[in-house]
């Protein structure tokens, strides 16, 4: 069954990671602000992936010390997706 989610992000460029998910695979992925170019690129990249693979692949990535990045952020959006 399909779910998007909207995630809003803290500590980051991105103001909301909007993400779509079937079951356990990533079916969608976007972010709303940020880095363009950046944000498309991890959006293609999980795109088709299993969500715990991406979220493992993610999950802890800093950006310029801030204790998070767009891609952290997706994983905890990947996470809570899992939850609801």
């Amino acid at each position: 069954m399909k779910k998007t989610i909207t995630y809003p992000t803290q500590g980051t460029c991105s103001q909301a990671v909007i993400v779509t998910v079937d079951e356990q695979t990533i079916v969608e992925a976007s972010f709303v602000g940020g880095c363009h170019g950046n944000t498309q690129g991890i959006a293609a990249l999980v795109r088709g992936m299993q969500v715990e693979e991406a979220i493992a692949r993610l999950e802890g990535i800093d950006c310029r010390g801030r204790g998070t990045s767009c891609p952290d952020q997706l994983a905890r959006a990947l996470r809570q997706a899992l939850n609801e």
